[in-house]
């Protein structure tokens, strides 16, 4: 399958740079961990859009940048739906004094990370995310 990884917007209008060379990337992520890619949708949206999820599938009251909803069955595949908004994206990048682009690719990889069985629920989860976004954006070609 050539296209195990698309991409989508919904209520946003965006469109990501570079498409092939971030669908190779992740793949290049995801058999860095030993998985094996299924299918895997990156969907752009805007706050509201995001929070709508957030409420009614977490039932959490809070904007967040990405969620990341699993549906890999047997541990070995990685598949699923990652929600991305572009409002909190260009919030954060411009607290963190980052370039877009580069919150982009952060919050996408920590999403496909999710996928891959990480969390970050405790200071010592968060850390490791935040090392392997680290490592694995330095992979990505610029």
């Amino acid at each position: 399958m050539d296209n195990l990884i698309q991409f989508f917007s919904e209520e946003v209008d965006f469109c990501l740079t570079g498409e092939k060379i971030v669908h190779d990337w992740i793949l290049t992520v995801i058999r860095n961990e030993g998985l094996d890619a299924g299918l895997i949708n990156i969907i752009f949206c805007n706050d509201d859009y995001l929070l709508d999820l957030n409420q009614r599938f977490l039932e959490r009251d809070t904007l967040t940048d990405v969620i990341a909803f699993d549906y890999g069955e047997d541990g070995r595949e990685v598949s699923g739906d990652v929600f991305i908004s572009i409002e909190r994206i260009k919030d954060n990048a411009a607290t963190l004094e980052q370039p877009p682009d580069h919150e982009v690719h952060r919050v996408i990889i920590h999403g496909v990370l999710h996928l891959c069985g990480y969390a970050d629920k405790t200071p010592d989860e968060k850390a490791s995310m935040t090392l392997n976004e680290d490592k694995y954006l330095s992979l990505l070609p610029r």
